[in-house]
């Protein structure tokens, strides 16, 4: 687009973790998408019971195979039957997780992907006001990097907090019916030992937060310098870039060995509180058995039940800071599901005439960009352009060009005056109808990474081959498509990298010929092409024109002389209009910048006679 477009998206910048939420709220938006697959979250809440069940009866079946195995002296029948007790808790237990595992998968799976299509869907009626104030790449970390999370939520953290919440309370319950004096003091005692480790968890969590954010630094400098790796090189700045990546590199180390200094520690407290209460407790468990208190399958369940209560405990206090990102991840979202779009078709909208004449008018039109309320891009603009007429807009650089753009196809409002098409007011038609009766050649041609045919289809999904071919010739494009390795299904590489600017340009033409609109919009399609692209270009343009209401921004002028009209803007107002040799006799703006451009002798003496 031309400079005075809205304003630049903002530059890429490493995309932070997202904060943790301060409740849980957030996940009510995950569990309205779960509660959608009612079968699946039964069969995975049965495997979820069962092997929180059988990982608890473990412990059980070692006391029995103790106390009434080896207790009888020994007896293999008693051990042999005990042991098969066990083997079939591990067959349930295997079986369990398994089929857990696969649910709980499948679901995060696929509220992850219903999550991405609602977003998108959403997106994709947001007006370009909405992307203006928000990064593209910042909306596509959410798309992805939060939806991760979200999937790691689903898929994982839910199970996994469900189970261990399973496991502690039923341990907790298995633990008094052992021995309720050593369970008391083990309840007293948990809080001891997970104390501790959540403060560290959370000092590590913090600090893998900006360890993360130091790695995306280390990403955003690599993308950047490969990506400009020929301005790099041309202007011998390789050392410069080779001490600007080891210096984000050596920070990224720096923050990586806070967070390793910081898990050692916290892994030396939490072996040490666990493993002293386990031992505590076995050495009170041994009188016990001494005395003849206690069985020694008892002390035995009891040791490895309390090992399971406590770790079970543990993850918890790990997984509520999982589930408190991922609230934070589905509060970023839920964000921009909830977006409105600001640009959105009238209750009851009004039907535009048809067939469509092409009959273009503002009417004391003034706008301000939404980022930029401070600077008018039209003031009080007035401008009528007739059902087949070619009216070009020129002027300085931020005079208000291609903003005529944006409003005709409805992409802002302005905040005074109306835009009509065909005699309705824009704002009481469907936006969707509005751009159907437009073709836009822009600037630079924007292709997709797909295939010559559907990029040229962009224009008209319902083309058929014959139209396809009638467009590109018309274009001046059938050459070069027909000398491609596979023709029309050749793919054309990201932003149609595989073709020359002139021959991406002459693409975007046949696709505006494809859509067969009555209202032609061209904002500077010749501007960065050689003498015979431009040609070519201008050949297919003239054709494409005939029998077409037409806008045309040029800062070229000279691409502009055969215009039925030359609208001639500065500071978001027109100042001239006329011919192109009423306006050079008339010696004013477009005289002046007719002059900068040609750089004549004899039209600046012309100017003056």
């Amino acid at each position: 687009m031309s400079s005075d477009t809205s304003a630049a998206p903002a530059a890429s910048q490493p995309t932070p973790d997202p904060k943790p939420a301060r409740s849980l709220g957030p996940l009510r938006m995950i569990w309205r998408e779960t509660a959608k697959y009612p079968r699946q979250v039964l069969f995975a809440g049965l495997a979820l019971l069962v092997t929180a069940t059988a990982t608890i009866a473990i412990p059980a079946g070692f006391r029995l195979i103790i106390d009434r195995g080896f207790a009888q002296g020994g007896d293999v029948a008693a051990i042999g039957r005990w042991f098969r007790y066990l083997l079939l808790l591990v067959a349930v237990l295997g079986l369990g997780t398994a089929t857990r595992f696969y649910f709980v998968s499948w679901l995060g799976e696929r509220v992850v992907a219903d999550i991405r299509l609602k977003v998108q869907q959403n997106l994709l009626r947001l007006s370009p006001s909405f992307f203006e104030a928000n990064s593209p790449s910042e909306i596509s970390s959410r798309m992805t990097a939060d939806t991760g999370l979200i999937e790691q939520v689903v898929g994982t953290t839910v199970s996994v907090a469900l189970r261990n919440l399973i496991m502690g309370t039923l341990g907790i319950g298995y633990l008094f019916v052992l021995a309720p004096k050593l369970a008391g003091g083990l309840v007293i005692g948990i809080p001891l030992v997970i104390l501790p480790i959540v403060f560290f968890g959370r000092r590590v969590r913090s600090v893998s937060r900006s360890s993360q954010d130091r790695v995306a630094d280390i990403g955003t400098i690599i993308a950047e310098t490969l990506g400009g790796m020929r301005v790099v090189q041309a202007f011998n700045q390789e050392a410069r870039e080779q001490e600007r990546f080891a210096g984000a590199v050596e920070r990224t180390f720096d923050t990586a060995r806070r967070r390793i200094r910081l898990r050692a520690v916290m892994t030396a407290v939490a072996i040490t509180a666990i493993f002293g209460s386990i031992v505590m407790l076995v050495w009170d468990g041994a009188l016990g058995v001494a005395r003849g208190t206690v069985s020694g399958g008892t002390i035995f369940a009891f040791v490895v039940t309390a090992g399971i209560v406590a770790g079970a405990f543990g993850a918890l206090t790990e997984v509520y800071g999982d589930l408190l990102r991922g609230a934070g991840a589905a509060s970023r979202l839920n964000e921009l599901l909830n977006e409105k779009p600001a640009i959105a078709a009238p209750e009851r909208p009004l039907a535009l005439p048809s067939p469509g004449r092409g009959k273009l008018a503002f009417e004391h039109v003034s706008f301000r960009y939404p980022t930029r309320l401070e600077t008018a891009a039209l003031s009080d603009f007035s401008l009528t352009v007739e059902p087949g007429e070619t009216v070009a807009i020129v002027g300085p650089s931020g005079a208000g060009k291609s903003t005529l753009f944006q409003l005709a196809e409805r992409f802002y409002d302005p905040q005074a005056g109306t835009i009509k098409l065909d005699g309705v007011p824009l704002t009481a038609v469907d936006p969707a109808e509005i751009r159907r009766r437009m073709a836009l050649v822009p600037q630079e041609a924007v292709l997709f990474a797909a295939n010559a045919r559907d990029n040229l289809r962009y224009g008209n999904w319902q083309a058929r081959e014959d139209e396809i071919w009638d467009a590109a010739r018309a274009a001046n494009a059938e050459t070069f498509l027909r000398d491609l390795p596979e023709g029309l299904d050749t793919f054309l590489g990201e932003g149609g990298a595989r073709l020359s600017g002139g021959q991406r340009q002459r693409m975007a033409i046949a696709r505006a010929v494809l859509r067969q609109a009555p209202i032609l919009l061209l904002d500077e399609a010749t501007s960065a092409l050689d003498a015979e692209s431009e040609r070519l270009v201008q050949d297919a343009l003239d054709r494409l024109m005939q029998d077409r209401t037409t806008l045309v921004i040029a800062h070229r002028l000279a691409t502009v002389r055969a215009a039925d009209r030359i609208v001639v803007m500065d500071q978001g107002r027109i100042v001239e209009t006329g011919t192109h040799e009423q306006l050079s006799k008339a010696g004013g703006l477009y005289a002046r910048l007719a002059a900068l451009q040609f750089d004549d002798k004899a039209f600046a003496a012309a100017l003056k006679a």
